[in-house]
């Protein structure tokens, strides 16, 4: 086919270097287009590479980095590359899961923000052919204290619910957490979980040679106009103008959109099919043609629109949400739309699939857009940027806390760590979600992972995600080791083993050497750890220039974890369950109260040598409370983390927000690590610990299980009576407290903060 030059649209501004730098490319990067075409730039074409050389679609600073994930095995059906990993189950089921960040828009749209998020991510799963059957998200934010702070905070949450809830998908899990670092630019992470059988797996790969693309779901409008561009840039005091950049959801059609998208896939009307997410219509119809090696053909002026006047570069850059690209056999049209129409969706005919490779764009008879399709992703430049460590941490690694002129009694301590809101009890968050919403769910929020069954089957799914920011700030490589083995630990302490991950990595601006330092040795924790665990690393999301003017976010890559659940009936929740039973102590407790939840709230103090994480440990563990679950040894298990083992044991009394009381706990740990000192045992946040309970006739089994598979196993105590005491003894010291008392402290930290 003769190539035809791409012209001005009518109105279009002149290409100046001004322009240029509006739309974030480098002088290098222009230069690089210029030759690639062969001449300047259309107005359109700027905007296209603008949005698919942005770091949020390209990974131009991380990709040699992702590359060294682990991403194969036994388990895995798709890994990195597609709208969302794909893993194994048995009876020819599969599990499709994905993570992404809506940080910035969320940050000066709060609602709408989080709420576009949870539709993108639900998009990614289901045009896998998966039906979505769980949300989580990971969220950080400034502390309470602020009144800007409780602003985002309560508008994230109602966004997240509120979509969740219409769409219908239960939200089993996630994470909250607060920190000063957050205060100007706070983390919305969501994920989603979604079940197929393997066999309807469909990919966004373009193919037929006069294959028909449809535009499917909503008009197109100038809401989300260069989000992904936005989303590649650090946060200013200028940022509130970017609001009309943040999209605006609608969940009633996006669960049509859900319907019809599943209806499409298992017609076999259609070849492939791509979420119009982040930069619409030219990144999902760039992407599919170059995974396909085909070229397409898009007449803009077709696009069903909500606005009069769109110009092609705002139709080809619109983040309109509710949107699906689908590629129909050329002969299957009216059937495709007969099953839109179906839904109450339109499903128009846009363009074709062609042989010569390149990217077109028309209006009408006016050729606005033509690149070379492959070059276009391919391309776009990779740089590898400088890394050193900030010799600030690497001295703050090395330092302790002052003598504190406030010395808080172990019990005083207990209380202040279950009021810090990072440790206190998510009700507040978690009651605003539907968690049981398709009768699915078997262990909702509020515990170590939440759980749901596979229709039909005997087995099931765990969900969680993870992170602790202060470890990776303070060493990365141990910080994002960490986040996989907290992530196992919570799916294990169900009885479920781990399958693969997902991950959210923000981070500031990975061209200062300090954060791509964070970002490099963060990544190759979580890939030891991935290897040690056998979860390999099915796709994700990289969120970079998280900064405002107060500086950039603690490093937060997030883990999203999968596990199988061999016996969904033995799934084994966090909290005591009976009068009597034994409690257990897995695993070692050492003196690393480094950064501690302890010094951080007792202490004002983040710093130290965070807790080293032993992988062979954590493989050890995770086998233990997967084998003790599947025999039915255990009663209860929760795994201990912020807040070290003192936390753990109280969240274990307390039980769960709507239990009408806890159970006494009576424990003696004078002769478990006895050298520590109490605030060292209580305190301590080593890895590779969990506490268990088990019937008092299954103790035995239970202490013998351990020492057969290497798992440290300290038998401390019992369980009391409902609404008792729960009495922790020491060597130097006694804490008491009833745990209605506990349970008052913990249940009613956030709710206070933000005045309910």
């Amino acid at each position: 086919m003769t190539r035809i030059a791409a012209s001005p649209f009518p109105g279009d501004p002149p290409i100046t270097p001004e322009l240029v730098h509006d739309h974030n490319l480098t002088d290098e990067e222009y230069g690089r287009i210029i030759a690639l075409l062969g001449r300047t730039p259309t107005f359109a074409e700027l905007g296209i590479f603008s949005a698919l050389w942005s770091e949020h679609c390209a990974y131009k600073h991380s990709r040699p980095v992702l590359k060294t994930f682990p991403t194969t095995g036994p388990q895995v059906v798709q890994g990195p590359g597609e709208n969302a990993g794909v893993l194994r189950l048995p009876d020819g089921w599969a599990v499709a899961f994905k993570i992404e960040s809506h940080n910035h828009p969320s940050a000066v749209e709060p609602y709408q923000g989080a709420a576009t998020g949870v539709g993108g991510i639900l998009r990614d799963v289901f045009t896998m052919g998966a039906r979505p059957v769980a949300l989580l998200n990971s969220l950080r934010f400034g502390p309470l204290d602020q009144a800007r702070n409780r602003y985002l905070f309560a508008g994230v949450v109602k966004g997240v619910g509120d979509y969740g809830n219409c769409v219908g998908v239960p939200t089993l899990g996630g994470e909250v957490d607060f920190g000063p670092s957050y205060g100007g630019n706070p983390l919305v992470n969501a994920m989603c979980v979604g079940l197929l059988k393997e066999r309807d797996l469909i990919k966004a790969a373009a193919r037929g040679v006069g294959s028909v693309l449809l535009v499917v779901g909503a008009r197109t409008g100038r809401d989300g106009i260069h989000g992904a561009a936005f989303a590649s840039e650090e946060l200013t005091h200028a940022s509130e103008q970017r609001r009309p950049q943040v999209q605006v959801g609608d969940p009633f059609t996006e669960k049509l959109l859900l319907e019809a998208s599943l209806a499409l896939i298992q017609s076999g009307h259609i070849v492939a099919i791509q979420d119009m997410g982040a930069a619409g219509l030219i990144s999902s119809s760039a992407e599919m043609a170059a995974k396909g090696g085909v070229g397409v053909e898009i007449d803009l002026s077709l696009v069903p629109t909500r606005e009069p006047g769109m110009t092609p570069y705002e139709v080809l850059l619109s983040e309109s949400q509710e949107r699906m690209l689908v590629v129909a056999k050329p002969d299957r049209i009216a059937a495709a739309q007969a099953i839109a129409a179906r839904w109450e969706l339109t499903a128009t005919p846009i363009g074709r699939v062609t042989d010569d490779g390149m990217y077109r764009a028309k209006w009408k008879d006016q050729v606005v857009v033509e690149i070379p399709g492959q070059r276009l992703i391919d391309d776009c430049p990779v740089y590898q940027p400088e890394a050193t460590e900030d010799p600030e941490i690497a001295e703050r690694r090395t330092a302790h806390p002052a003598p504190s002129t406030q010395h808080l009694a172990p019990g005083e301590a207990l209380l202040t760590l279950l009021d810090h809101p990072p440790i206190a009890s998510k009700r507040w968050v978690y009651e605003q979600y539907d968690s049981t919403v398709q009768a699915g769910t078997v262990l909702g929020p509020g515990g170590d992972a939440g759980v749901l069954r596979v229709p039909g089957a005997d087995f099931g799914l765990a969900v969680t995600v993870d992170c602790n920011s202060r470890y990776v700030r303070l060493d990365p490589y141990e910080g994002g080791k960490a986040a996989v083995a907290e992530a196992a630990r919570n799916i294990a302490c169900t009885g479920a083993r781990p399958l693969g991950i997902t991950d959210c990595l923000n981070f500031g601006s990975p061209e200062r050497p300090a954060v791509f330092h964070q970002f490099k040795e963060s990544c190759r924790g979580i890939a030891d750890a991935c290897r040690a665990l056998d979860t390999p690393v099915t796709g994700g999301n990289v969120s970079f220039y998280n900064e405002s003017p107060a500086g950039a976010v603690d490093p937060t890559p997030v883990v999203g974890m999968v596990g199988l659940l061999s016996r969904v009936n033995r799934a084994v929740p966090s909290h005591a369950r009976a009068i009597g039973d034994v409690v257990f102590v897995l695993g070692r407790t050492q003196a690393e109260l480094g950064g501690s939840q302890f010094w951080e709230v007792v202490h004002g103090f983040v710093g130290g040598m965070p807790p080293r994480v032993d992988l062979g440990a954590e493989r050890r563990l995770v086998d233990y409370l997967v084998t003790a679950a599947d025999a039915g040894l255990l009663r209860s298990a929760h795994d201990c983390s912020q807040g070290g083992l003192g936390v753990a044991l109280a969240e274990v009394a307390m039980r769960g927000p709507y239990d009408e009381t806890g159970f006494g706990l009576d424990i003696d740990l004078t002769a478990y690590a006895s050298p520590l000192a109490a605030h060292d045992l209580l305190f301590s946040e080593s890895h590779g610990r969990a506490v268990v309970t088990c019937a008092p006739e299954r103790a035995t089994a239970v202490a013998a299980l351990a020492q057969e598979l290497g798992v440290p196993a300290q038998r401390v105590g019992t369980v009391g009576e409902r609404g008792g005491t729960v009495r922790l003894l020491l060597r130097d010291a006694t804490v008491l407290h009833t745990v209605d008392r506990l349970r008052e402290v913990y249940f009613s930290s956030i709710d206070q903060r933000m005045g309910d």
